[in-house]
């Protein structure tokens, strides 16, 4: 009895023993790869040419490690030192989005590594580079007034020197522009400057349109004047002064009791007038 209860232990050992030599050969044998992620297959450190999706995979265990790899969007923040066309020192913020070209993780991985070294060997070099060389083509103003310009050479510059790697460039983002001291200063005293300047210009054109403005205002009296006095003949005056008498006639006093009426006014000296009785 004893034999028989020491065989029955005995095979439950042994099978909870191959049931977990079992667990850990399979659960060795599969591999999740994970959203946003590719697998890079190392068969006994030789990278292949196949890459895993996301998903459920199976391996061949202690031959086969799999090196997931983020193909996701990643943002990399970079600090550059340059220097302008004028021999300004500028400093650059540049935000850089970028994602790992699914297709070539696994070259990308071979000849560079993971995102990290990917970043320090990769994209950290090659954005100074090319923000050094764009920068160097324009004055210290240029790189202040005219950031499109900027941005879009360093676009496509970093695009095609990155694309050689299988890193794709997202965008790239100017996040500040810093001078020293003294040529910030310089900038705004010219700011100053210009806009004195352009408000003298604007003084100056309104007092010109003022002044065209009282030209044209005495032109047009002297012309009104000009026609007034070539119509105002001699018969106008009399009609216009008839028009306006009021049927009394001026009298003038001559130290006498009787009045002498004044023949002078226009167009009664051939009327009849009657006289004041004797």
């Amino acid at each position: 009895m004893n034999n028989v209860r020491d065989f029955n232990q005995n095979l439950l050992v042994s099978i909870a023993l191959v049931g977990a030599l079992a667990f850990l050969l399979i659960s060795s044998s599969v591999v999740i790869v994970g959203a946003g992620f590719r697998g890079v297959i190392i068969n006994f450190g030789q990278v292949q040419d196949t890459i895993y999706n996301e998903g459920l995979h199976w391996k061949v265990p202690v031959m086969t490690e799999i090196k997931q790899i983020s193909v996701r969007v990643q943002k990399t923040d970079i600090l550059a030192q340059v220097g302008s066309k004028d021999l300004q020192e500028v400093q650059l913020d540049v935000a850089v989005n970028w994602h790992i070209d699914p297709t070539k993780v696994n070259n990308l991985y071979q000849t560079v590594g993971d995102e990290i070294q990917v970043v320090n060997r990769i994209l950290s070099p090659a954005v100074g580079e090319v923000i050094k060389a764009a920068a160097a083509k324009k004055n210290a103003e240029e790189i202040l007034t005219k950031r499109p310009e900027l941005k879009a050479e360093i676009d496509d510059n970093l695009n095609e020197r990155l694309g050689e790697y299988g890193i794709l460039l997202d965008s790239v983002s100017l996040l500040d522009v810093d001078f020293t001291k003294e040529f910030a200063a310089a900038i705004e005293q010219k700011q100053i400057a210009e806009q004195e300047a352009q408000r003298a210009v604007y003084i100056a054109q309104k007092a010109a349109r003022e002044a065209e403005a009282e030209v044209n205002r005495a032109k047009g009296r002297a012309e009104a004047q000009s026609l007034l006095q070539k119509t105002l003949t001699p018969e106008v005056l009399q009609n216009k002064a008839l028009e306006t008498w009021d049927g009394k006639f001026p009298l003038i006093y001559n130290g006498s009791a009787l009045p002498f009426i004044n023949l002078d006014l226009p167009g009664l000296s051939n009327r009849s007038i009657p006289q004041a009785a004797k």
